[in-house]
């Protein structure tokens, strides 16, 4: 054979080869990806990021219980909310859901230190009344901040009330 032809002919072998090569290498996983210290990227869901619970709460003003039969209270949120059927019961669906994040789904507006009503009635604690938060029966000022656990029971109430109508305000709470 020719010198021209050993070469064209080896051309043609190292280019077939390095095709061969090349191509089974992008076939191939990254190796860095296959080293202990590569960083690895995990996309995790947590088991407690979603639950069911319910709790329950009733709001009374100068003694009245406040009713949330209205619709306009119902289903306001995937996470948290009430229904129709029992508009006392809370429904939490987030894990990590506290009494304020529940209560600023509804068409009304809780503080601390106010209530302000559906109907835009106010309530604030001052010289002659005040607000106050119960859960599970015991008096807590940062109720609002609390995360709500399964079967918390929430009292909101405003007046002047003795310890006796709180009892009863508690009692009346499902």
């Amino acid at each position: 054979m020719s010198k021209i032809v050993k070469i064209g002919v080896t051309f043609i072998l190292l280019s077939l080869f390095g095709l061969i090569f090349f191509s089974n290498q992008q076939m191939t996983p990254d190796s860095s990806l296959l080293k202990n210290d590569a960083p690895i990227e995990k996309v995790e869901t947590s088991p407690d990021s979603i639950t069911y619970i319910k709790a329950s709460f009733a709001i009374f003003t100068n003694g009245t219980f406040r009713i949330f039969t209205d619709s306009k209270y119902h289903n306001r949120s995937a996470d948290v909310y009430i229904e129709a059927s029992n508009p006392s019961i809370v429904h939490i669906k987030k894990t990590g859901t506290t009494w304020n994040d529940f209560f600023s789904t509804l068409p009304f507006k809780l503080t601390q230190k106010c209530l302000t009503t559906g109907t835009k009635q106010i309530f604030c604690t001052g010289d002659k009344a005040a607000l106050q938060f119960y859960i599970n029966g015991e008096k807590n000022i940062d109720a609002l901040t609390q995360e709500i656990k399964a079967g918390d029971k929430l009292l909101v109430t405003f007046g002047t009330e003795s310890e006796e109508a709180i009892k009863q305000q508690l009692n009346k709470i499902p």
